[in-house]
């Protein structure tokens, strides 16, 4: 029989409803095996915990080995699942609501269920709820009222719809303008301003109910490597480290962060070894907790990612990132090789029970901080999206929508006609919003979507619908989308572009009018046409610098 522990303390407290057996002493037990499940947090297939779904059970088998999610939970005793919109998980509020709440009646222990909704670019939960314009533009409007305000609804809808845990606020301080993965969804270059609103949305997202999650540390923020398909190394000093990527942690622990994830990222000045932060003890024990005091829970980010796995095997990552000191072990590539791995460490006596114990105590403790011991479940219909939430997001997006360069704005006369076009796809399609926005404000509108790449085809056919003003989408303008922008400005008509990512991309489109809202958010496009047409005028300060062009803190500004 598995080895028993004796939960005592704020554990047994925790558990003293729902854990079976019990001791003589009346004290609740977990087996190990129980244990080592609430170290993980992984995916399933399905818009319900126990779905028949032919395709999705297709899919649960295939990447799980099981038929569905209430399954999943059973075999491998989950602590946490976390939602994607491509595992059908997020199709509507009131299905995900049905979702959690079926999810939670199929485990023992309240799940911590998480996702990713940091808004801006990266979201998973889509319209009814609340879409906020995200990090870059909460820097550009540089109010932490704001940014608290934007994550205190945010979580409140996320809680509503039986999310417990965000991956948000994303803490990385954006140096290097080549990032290929963090850009927009950090606040800004500057440590200071990017601490100040991460400490805020810390306290938004926790004062709606919601685990925040800082990340990644130790600081993601200077690389020219995507840890999705490499691994990126980061040169800062120790010295650097300190004044660089460390503020926005150091607030988010002084906020009483819930949960910080770590980054696969080298760093030589912190380690030596070569080895990913997730996987390093200097890092997570040594320097996070040791260093900085933190004390609540660690996890990685994905463990299928190639940043933490082209050193060692999938048998490994899970122990040596437990042996370095994280608590949860996000969506490995193989779940049934990483728990059994976990398992046979702890029987082989490479990892020691009292080691996985500290881990379950921690995230036990959040959960009972989270109040899913009293009640786990939510309303099967929630509510979201209401009207004065969408008043503050669209507040947020128009203090942050940024100025560039200007030769023709504000509008003196309300255009007969416009075109629009550029970036935008079937998931996120920018130029049919701002279509709707300017159809609904008079204008008769023709709305040519491009992609990233426009063909040359596209771009004749851009020309040949050239108009009174013509507006277009980029995003990380592409050398397709710098010549869309040409051909356009040489037609000698009004051109004006609307930039949803970073900003960066100014650079290489020479003498356009360029607005920024570092987000294609449906109120970040919205106040886009708010600012071209003169019904607000523009608000936001550069939060990073584009180098040789605009320096931190530009952004034109005009009465209306």
């Amino acid at each position: 029989m598995a080895k028993r522990l004796h939960l005592i303390g704020l554990v047994a407290a925790l558990l003293a409803a729902v854990a079976t057996p019990a001791s003589a002493a009346g004290e609740p037990r977990m087996t190990l095996e129980e244990k080592v499940g609430q170290l993980f947090v992984t995916y399933a297939y399905g818009a319900t915990a126990d779905t028949t779904d032919p395709a999705h059970v297709a899919a649960n088998r295939k990447e799980l080995g099981v038929d569905n999610a209430k399954q999943l939970i059973e075999k491998y005793h989950l602590g946490g699942v976390i939602y994607f919109a491509w595992a059908g998980n997020t199709a509507n509020p009131a299905q995900t609501a049905g979702l959690s709440n079926g999810l939670q009646s199929a485990s023992r222990l309240p799940l911590l269920i998480s996702t990713d909704q940091e808004h801006g670019v990266v979201y998973r939960v889509g319209e009814p709820a609340t879409q906020f314009p995200g990090n870059m533009t909460l820097g550009a409007a540089r109010d932490p009222g704001l940014a608290r305000t934007a994550a205190g609804i945010a979580g409140r809808e996320l809680r509503a719809m039986g999310i417990n845990q965000n991956y948000a606020p994303d803490a990385d301080v954006n140096v290097n303008p080549l990032n290929p993965v963090i850009g927009a969804r950090s606040f800004a270059e500057d440590p200071q301003l990017a601490a100040r609103l991460t400490a805020a949305q810390v306290d938004g997202y926790q004062g709606g109910g919601v685990a925040a999650t800082a990340k990644h540390f130790p600081g993601h923020g200077d690389t020219a490597v995507d840890s999705h398909t490499g691994i990126p190394v980061i040169t800062h000093t120790r010295e650097q480290w300190e004044e660089l990527d460390a503020p926005p942690f150091r607030t988010a622990i002084g906020s009483g962060i819930d949960s910080i994830m770590t980054g696969h990222l080298v760093v030589p000045a912190l380690d030596p070894s070569g080895d990913p932060a997730t996987l390093s003890k200097p890092i997570i024990t040594g320097l996070l907790r040791e260093r900085l005091g933190y004390r609540g829970v660690v996890v990685t980010d994905s463990l299928g990612m190639a940043g933490v796995r082209q050193k060692y095997g999938d048998a490994r990552v899970p122990v040596l990132a437990l042996k370095a000191g994280v608590d949860q072990l996000l969506k490995p590539p193989n779940i049934d090789l990483a728990y059994n791995a976990v398992l046979k460490a702890v029987r082989d006596g490479e990892l020691t029970e009292a080691r996985i114990d500290e881990s379950v105590r921690r995230i036990l403790k959040l959960k009972r901080d989270r109040g899913l011991f009293k009640n786990r479940y939510v309303d099967p219909k929630p509510v979201v999206g209401v009207p004065s939430s969408l008043r503050a997001a669209q507040d947020v997006a128009d203090h942050g929508t940024t100025v560039l360069r200007n030769s023709v704005l504000p509008l003196r006369e309300k255009p007969a006609k416009v075109l629009v076009t550029g970036w935008g796809t079937t998931a996120e399609p920018a130029p049919a919003k701002l279509g709707q926005a300017l159809v609904g404000r008079g204008a008769a509108t023709t709305v040519l979507p491009t992609g990233a790449k426009p063909t040359q085809v596209q771009i004749d056919a851009a020309v040949a619908a050239a108009t009174d003003l013509n507006v277009v989408v980029t995003n990380n303008a592409s050398a397709e989308q710098q010549r869309l922008v040409k051909a356009l400005q040489d037609t000698g008509k009004r051109v004006v572009v609307v930039g949803v990512r970073e900003p960066y991309e100014v650079a290489s489109l020479p003498g356009v009018t360029y607005l920024a809202t570092y987000s294609y958010a449906r109120p970040a496009l919205e106040s886009a046409v708010r600012v071209i047409y003169g019904e607000v005028g523009p608000r936001g300060k550069l939060p990073v610098t584009v180098p040789g062009h605009f320096p931190f803190g530009h952004g034109l500004a005009w009465r209306v």
